[in-house]
């Protein structure tokens, strides 16, 4: 994955689902001999050597010079290997742009004890990725801890660590794949922008190159240029493994010096890089002219590195411009509704690195006068002192985040990457506690020092007659910095939980009063951590009738303000409750997710009470909804991936117009937001809303009494106002279609196909169809989809397929494929897939992958459960179809017995190459040039 592409918008609409099963960048490959590989018996190695410790966190070194950090938690039933190189896109010579994420490519393309890494990640259940940045790559796989598991992990890190293949073949096929995201980051307006505006604010450091690489340079390498980068960085003296999770800290710590310590330190000495950006003397200027649907302005500045004392103010004052609804530029640009959304965020490097702000502008708005407000806002905060309260409300918010990371084993195992790439581990801890320190003082006196005109990225070149000037400092020595750091208290260690659905049942407490049904799963988690999901459900197919839009804004309000706070106050109590709060909604159900702690959780739910039985909704921020809705559509109409799906989703849409599940265009999804008013909203609110139909999980560490009881006051009263219904599905018989849309000045295409399959997840075939897909286009990218596609082919970054049931309804079950590519592959990626899917049919699946299949699907499932916002939800899915865990054991045991032969019947049975609809988006015109 290459993190330059990333966008520092908000991304919604209507295709989630795309992005999670478009995961990382890790591709099949063809299985190897069956020729036995060993590791060469080399002189044991010395033991490793404890460097420090730090809240739980503990430093060996081995002989080689690989550094290791063992964080272990017990209440978890997972484990992740996380190995971060100290290579990045910052180290890439003349030539070499784009190496080191090309290199993070063919990592995932084997080496002798581990040929086809795809089938092993999928085998063993894991949830792997590997990802490029400017200081670092890491590669990572989460699974199920046992000893097979970790043994294998840690066998395949050292292994590729210094044996990968790195084949002139490979190289070959896997230029298509990185083109195909190249193009896919080129179709996004925002990320091209910002690629353009932090390259120009970059004269000659690194950094101001895009990690994904020039394409000639990344078309052109040769074999062996490529394999001497590999050799050079990927070494054990330049990374560093973590094991975070269950895990046996002696036992691993030995398999760590047996599987990495017998490769030799290397001969060669990494050279220093001593390129430094040069003090900006006057305001740059960028403008993009490209196809759109929105207008964009940006502006960056040069901040010190992470690891210096200003860059803990410098976040504060980042929350202070941007935070949603107190920021500066939010009151100035949203509130005002002469800009749709505004963002901000910080690059914290190992060098001096960049504050990036962006506003969007509808077309019929006025740029120049948005520009001019978020130059002004950012450059003249020194003219407006802020509170004491206003610096200690981010401060909270950053706080609470590191806090809830610092309770989850493998967001730490992960998120330590980054600051090992800023130059030490223990940055972590000693960022949080510089944070704690920050004063109002401290944020104007690094307003002062970066924000000003002469340190501005944004536009043209004007003379200057007295320039002023921003000396950047470089980073401190860091080992004297950290020499004698220890750290806070070690964060209090929970119960080893066993996640099974026997286990789960034992330990469950459920109740039902008045409507209200609660299951509550009380386990002792590191940092008392506790999650909750609440459910409430509403309405009928009559009642429901033309009011989509308006329940889709009463959800959205609810945490817009209360009889007794407003918006800014709920957010300060969150903060200060150490809690995420979610809601999402529409016409059927309101849905609220929750993540806090164990001695906050009964003042986050009594604070949840209120936001959704005291709900004001104030006309102001209905109208900043609709303006940000308004902007999210306007910038997909000429969206490939958005513009292929609708049209798809409109042509087998079976219901009525005034349906809630009626599918829109985007115009008519315009008109809608416009004509809502907030009389409809509140009428929507006060009509359907009630706990009548409610179903609340938690699980985690809380007292399940005192929680039960509460939540039964809280909710038992609050009646509904009418009934509820599940709404009656209606069957997709549409002619099928295979349709082509033009979508012009679009570097990628996106291929969209569907067929309707008549059956419900509790169909006893189910398990058959699940696993079928898992092995066709779902798993890690191991499927046949991905293995012709994706690695044989080199024509999609992202390819995959997946099923969508409903428990109830059989009208509702949906087959879909879908892929990225370019446009001129548009013949080779349709006869593929067509390809593939008849294979299957006609020659049906291995004993060999139904084997590996099972084994991987039902370890993830068993991950799944491990996570304690996934049980709660999977808890409350479960009584409201009313059937116990054990309906979710009776799957696996299902899943457990099938055969090659139970799966090729159902594939069969089901899947129809002529039932199938296929829509095609892209600027399919200007390949034919």
């Amino acid at each position: 994955m290459n993190l330059s592409s990333l966008n520092i918008k908000t991304k919604i609409g209507v295709y989630a689902l795309i992005c999670l099963l478009s995961v990382g960048t890790i591709y099949a490959q063809k299985p190897a001999s069956k020729a036995v590989v060993e590791k060469p018996q080399l002189q044991k190695p010395a033991e490793p050597v404890m460097v420090t410790t730090v809240e739980g966190i503990t430093e060996y070194k081995l002989q080689n010079g690989l550094k290791v950090l063992l964080f272990p938690d017990h209440t978890k039933q997972t484990a992740t290997v996380n190995i971060t190189y100290l290579v990045g896109s910052k180290h890439e010579n003349y030539g070499e742009t784009g190496m080191a994420h090309l290199l993070e490519h063919l990592m995932f393309k084997g080496s002798p004890l581990h040929p086809n890494i795809p089938q092993e990640l999928t085998s063993h259940g894991a949830r792997p990725n590997g990802t490029t940045w400017l200081d670092r790559t890491n590669y990572f796989e989460t699974f199920s801890s046992t000893d097979e598991n970790l043994i294998w992990a840690l066998d395949l890190e050292s292994d590729r660590m210094v044996n990968s293949f790195i084949a002139r073949k490979d190289l070959d096929s896997e230029f298509s794949v990185v083109r195909n995201e190249m193009e896919s980051g080129e179709n996004d307006p925002s990320g091209s922008l910002s690629e353009r505006v932090i390259s120009t604010a970059y004269l000659w450091h690194n950094y101001g190159k895009a990690t994904i690489g020039a394409r000639s340079d990344v078309e052109g390498v040769p074999i062996d240029r490529l394999q001497a980068f590999y050799h050079q960085f990927y070494q054990p003296d330049n990374a560093v493994l973590t094991v975070s999770g269950n895990f046996d800290v002696t036992k691993t710590l030995s398999l760590i010096n047996q599987k990495f310590g017998i490769i030799p330190r290397p001969a060669r000495v990494l050279q220093s890089y001593y390129t430094l950006e040069p003090v900006q003397d006057g305001e740059r200027n960028v403008t993009l002219r490209r196809v759109g649907d929105i207008q964009i302005v940006s502006s960056v500045y040069h901040i010190c590195p992470a690891s210096h004392a200003d860059f803990e103010p410098i976040e504060v004052l980042n929350g202070l411009l941007t935070d949603e609804p107190s920021g500066r530029l939010y009151k100035k640009l949203i509130n005002t509704q002469k800009a749709s959304t505004v963002s901000g965020y910080n690059y914290g490097l190992k060098e001096p690195g960049i504050s990036y702000y962006e506003a969007t502008v509808l077309k019929t708005k006025d740029i120049t006068e948005v520009k001019d407000i978020l130059v002004n806002t950012v450059e003249d905060f020194t003219k407006e002192t802020p509170t004491k309260e206003e610096v200690e409300r981010i401060k909270n918010k950053e706080l609470k985040n590191i806090d809830l990371l610092l309770n989850s084993s493998e967001r730490i195992g992960l998120s330590l990457s980054e600051y090992i790439a800023r130059g030490d581990w223990r940055l972590l801890f000693y960022s949080r506690d510089l944070l704690k320190k920050v004063t109002v003082e401290d944020v104007m006196r690094v307003a002062a020092v970066y924000y000003k005109q002469s340190n501005r990225t944004l536009g043209i070149f004007v003379p200057t007659e007295k320039p002023d000037r921003s000396e950047i400092p470089q980073a401190p020595d860091i080992s004297v910095m950290l020499k004698d750091y220890k750290g806070s208290q070690v964060i209090e260690e929970g119960e080893a939980f066993d996640a099974s659905p026997a286990n789960i049942q034992k330990r469950l407490v459920s109740s039902a009063n008045t409507g209200v049904k609660i299951n509550i799963i009380s386990k002792k988690n590191r940092g008392q951590s506790v999650n909750a999901s609440l459910v409430f459900r509403f309405g009928t197919e009559n009642t429901l009738k033309g009011k989509e839009t308006a329940a889709d804004f009463a959800a959205s309000m609810l945490n817009k303000g209360t009889k007794t706070k407003t918006r800014q106050q709920i957010e300060d109590a969150l903060d200060l409750l150490k809690a995420k709060v979610r809601i999402d909604g529409g016409a059927t159900s309101v849905t609220v997710s929750i993540e806090t702690t164990k001695p906050n959780l009964a003042g986050v739910i009594k604070l949840v009470t209120e936001m959704l039985r005291e709900s004001v909704f104030p006309a102001d921020e209905l109208e900043k909804l609709k303006q940000e809705n308004i902007a999210d559509y306007e910038q997909n109409r000429s969206e490939p991936q958005w513009v292929a799906v609708n049209e798809l989703q409109r042509y087998l849409d079976p219901y009525e117009k005034e349906d809630p599940r009626h599918v829109k265009t985007i115009d008519q999804s315009i008109y809608a937001i416009k004509a809502v008013t907030l009389e409809e909203v509140k009428a929507f609110y006060h009509d359907f809303y009630g706990a009548s139909n409610c179903y609340i999980s938690v699980a985690g560490d809380c007292d399940e009494n005192e929680i039960k009881d509460l939540l039964t006051s809280s909710f038992g009263s609050w009646k509904s106002p009418g009934e509820f219904a599940r709404l009656a599905s209606k069957p997709r018989d549409m002619t099928p279609i295979n349709k082509v849309l033009q979508t012009p000045d679009k570097a990628n295409a996106f291929f969209f196909a569907q067929q309707p399959i008549y059956i419900t997840t509790n169909d006893n075939e189910y398990p058959a169809l699940l696993l079928g897909n898992y092995m066709l286009g779902g798993g890690f990218l191991n499927s046949r989809l991905a293995t012709r596609i994706r690695q044989k082919e080199g024509l999609s970054y992202g390819v995959g397929s997946q099923i969508s049931m409903d428990y109830f309804e059989k009208n509702n079950g949906l087959f879909l494929t879908y892929a990225i590519y370019a446009p001129e592959n548009v013949e080779k990626l349709e006869a593929a897939f067509k390809d593939e899917l008849q294979k299957l049919l006609k020659d049906g699946f291995t004993d060999q992958e139904v084997m590996e299949a099972k084994k991987g699907m039902l370890q993830s499932r068993k991950v799944s459960l491990a996570q304690d916002n996934n049980l709660a939800a999977t808890l409350n899915s479960l009584t409201y179809y009313g059937v116990t865990i054990d309906w979710y054991q009776k799957q696996n045991d299902l899943i457990s017995k099938l055969t090659p032969s139970d799966i090729n019947l159902i594939m069969k049975k089901y899947l129809n190459p002529d039932k199938i609809s296929i829509v095609k988006a892209g600027d399919f015109l200007k390949k034919k040039q």
